[in-house]
């Protein structure tokens, strides 16, 4: 077979099962091998009873010590147990919902061998639902080996893409193609291509498979310093308008009601030089809630207001574009500069209203949601682009939004602190600023993790912060009941309160299955002041500002990941009053229980972004389709970190002699880029 092959036509494939190969992106037998394993079973650790630590998984081996024991349990299902003697110690064996297990185990002379997880409920190990061998034979098929487990889909299992990866690795009749030149393969010790992949789906041991997987992470993470890095070198050698007077800024700054922060002057000098040298900005500004990024873009506006031209803010919600405006319309009215408003939920009238002086120029600037980028929107003369919680707008929202002038000032924002290690790869096409200081005033949200035991404590002084005049929110992890996942429904969360200890309290209700007006309706009482406690879902982890809120209590907090738990947070302390963070979940979990200890010891966004993600690996931490950035197949950004940083080192040395790797020994590596990205989005057009 040829690596341009239809995966249908590989020997046990056909059609039907094609599709199944289809929804993991595999079309082609060269699609197939590079579908990298996400992990790998150790099956080459045997291991003795005695010596066995509660939560490893591991293989052992030995003889059945007790008959094979098959009852039903309560709810219906069979259960298979026996147990297990190696000379050691004595473990036991259990099995649910697999009533043919004891067939397998139907000899008492023979010797057997079993792969699982070994947890210790009693004094005695145990292993549930562990793989079995009999051992027949010296030659073990299912023990002894090193297993890849791959990215899979609904009808195809681990067996079926191991069988196909075997059979497109056998019947191979070509090489898989080169695209690193020799000398970046000599200066970093890597293998070859071919021999890196076929050593990855069927590792001979664990040197050669951790020397094969170096060389396809290496490969990897090049491709994506080098992606980012060449995007940037396009983007600098355009030519923008140029925002000469900048120190109007500074006139600005004055006039405002509060004193700027160190920081927020360190960034908005950046943005300024930015702003005046005549390349388009691409700039993101990371700080954390309530840090004060929106009168740092508030600056940038002036200053491109008085220059004559437009500027555009885009939020992802209209509770937060309504905000911005308002705050916008506050920081700009004294200097006569018109702010326009523009969403979806306008009626027609407004709408036209509103672009009109967008299109006449008589509006120096424009906030608004997702309306500002539709066709019918057109601008006189736009110079600045600023996008709001970058994270939840997709690649061609942004583009489009900078696509409504020519090579615009681009500036994004974030509340979502990425780790300052990892900033560079992720954002490598853009300058990055941080604000790392919040207003004085602010006082530290006091965070706690509380037990059951505790709740009628809470309740008590959230009634006494209530009758002081403060607000409270109650975040629930699911809307419905579950029986899946015990979580407290918000609906009726809202229910047991107003019937019990919020009796003739106004409480609202907030979930992202209401429309969009319903929601509008029920932040705007909230910020208001109508409703003294909001129960809701993540749907308030972007919101609206309330500074009179001063309680946030997170139920089932063992269902949030760290930065969430931390957007959450930044919901209170928006005031001068202390504010409190309560969370109540399942601290058995061992991640649950790190994880709330995290945020009890600190309220520092980029501390709590790295130890989210050491314990969640990058999996869905980045969220890359929606930076326009390839997914990783094989590689982790935490645990593979010296690979990072040599794919630094590499890609320096590469761009130093061919800034856009034109040369011939690039040509293949280019085009595999462009590939790359082209699957992730736009970036690179």
């Amino acid at each position: 077979m040829k690596l341009n092959d239809n995966i249908q036509y590989l020997k046990g494939i056909g059609e039907k099962r094609a599709g199944l190969f289809h929804k993991l992106g595999i079309f082609t037998v060269g699609d197939l091998l590079y579908h990298l394993p996400r992990g790998f079973e150790d099956r080459t650790s045997t291991r003795d009873i005695c010596d066995l630590v509660d939560g490893e998984t591991v293989c052992v081996r030995g003889v059945l010590a007790s008959g094979v024991r098959k009852f039903r349990a309560r709810r219906g299902g069979w259960v298979v147990q026996t147990t297990l003697s190696d000379g050691t110690g004595v473990m036991r064996l259990t099995w649910f919902n697999a009533s043919y297990i004891d067939k397998s185990l139907s000899d008492p002379e023979a010797e057997y061998m079993f792969y699982g997880k070994v947890i210790h409920r009693t004094m005695a190990a145990e292993m549930v639902n562990p793989v079995i061998e009999k051992l027949e034979s010296e030659e073990s098929k299912k023990m002894g080996v090193i297993l890849p487990i791959y990215p899979a889909t609904a009808g195809l299992n681990q067996r079926g893409i191991r069988d196909a990866v075997g059979r497109a690795l056998e019947g191979l009749s070509e090489k898989i193609p080169e695209i690193l030149p020799e000398s970046v393969r000599a200066r970093n010790d890597l293998m070859g291509i071919d021999e890196a992949i076929r050593l990855v789906h069927a590792p001979e041991d664990y040197d050669r498979f951790y020397e094969a997987r170096r060389r396809l992470v290496f490969e990897e993470f090049l491709k994506l310093q080098l992606g980012v890095s060449t995007v940037k070198s396009i983007k600098k050698s355009r030519k923008a308008v140029v925002i000469s007077d900048v120190k109007c800024i500074a006139e600005f700054a004055r006039g405002l009601s509060f004193d700027l922060t160190n920081a927020q002057k360190k960034v908005i000098n950046e943005i300024a030089a930015d702003l005046k040298s005549g390349v388009p900005m691409n700039r993101l500004v990371q700080g954390d809630v309530g840090s004060g990024k929106t009168v740092v873009a508030a600056a940038a506006m002036f200053a491109v207001a008085r220059s004559g031209c437009q500027s555009v803010m885009m939020a992802p919600t209209e509770i937060l574009a309504e905000q911005h405006y308002n705050s916008l319309k506050g920081f700009f009215e004294p200097w006569g500069i018109k702010v326009a408003y523009l969403i979806g939920g306008q009626s027609a009238k407004e709408r036209a209203e509103n672009t009109e002086l967008i299109e006449s120029g008589e509006a120096a600037v424009v906030v608004g949601t997702h309306a500002v980028i539709t066709d019918k929107v057109n601008f006189s003369n736009l110079a600045l682009s600023i996008t709001d919680e970058q994270h939840r707008f997709g690649v061609s929202q942004r583009s489009k939004l900078s696509a409504k002038g020519l090579n615009v000032h681009t500036l994004v924002m974030t509340a979502t602190p990425i780790p300052r290690t990892l900033s560079l790869v992720i954002y490598g096409d853009l300058d990055i600023s941080i604000i790392d200081e919040l207003p004085p005033g602010r006082k530290p949200v006091k965070t706690l993790a509380l037990t059951e035991a505790q709740r009628p404590r809470l309740y008590d002084f959230v009634l006494r912060e209530l009758n002081r005049g403060r607000q409270a929110y109650f975040v629930c992890a699911l809307v419905d009941e579950s029986d899946a996942v015990e979580a407290k429904a918000a609906a009726e969360y809202v229910k047991k309160l107003s019937q019990g200890v919020l009796f003739g309290r106004s409480v609202g209700l907030l979930h992202g299955r209401m429309r969009t007006f319903e929601k509008d309706d029920v932040m705007r009482r909230f910020a208001a002041g109508e409703i003294e406690a909001l129960v809701a879902t993540t749907v308030v982890e972007v919101g609206v500002d309330v500074p009179n809120a001063t309680i946030m209590v997170i139920e089932n907090a063992e269902r949030f990941g760290l930065s969430q738990l931390h957007q959450l947070r930044g919901r209170v302390g928006r005031g001068a009053d202390q504010a409190y963070c309560v969370m109540f979940g399942n601290q058995k979990s061992g991640v649950a229980k790190e994880r709330m200890q995290v945020m009890c010891e600190t309220n520092d966004g980029f501390k709590i972004s790295e130890k989210d993600l050491e314990i969640r690996g990058p999996g869905e931490f980045f969220g890359t389709r929606q930076h326009g950035l390839p997914e990783m197949k094989i590689g982790n950004f935490f645990t593979d970190m010296d690979i990072l940083k040599q794919t630094q080192t590499e890609a320096e040395i590469i761009l130093k002699s061919d800034p856009f790797l034109k040369a011939p020994e690039h040509r293949l590596l280019s085009k595999s880029i462009t590939d790359t990205f082209a699957k992730a989005g736009d970036i690179l057009n």
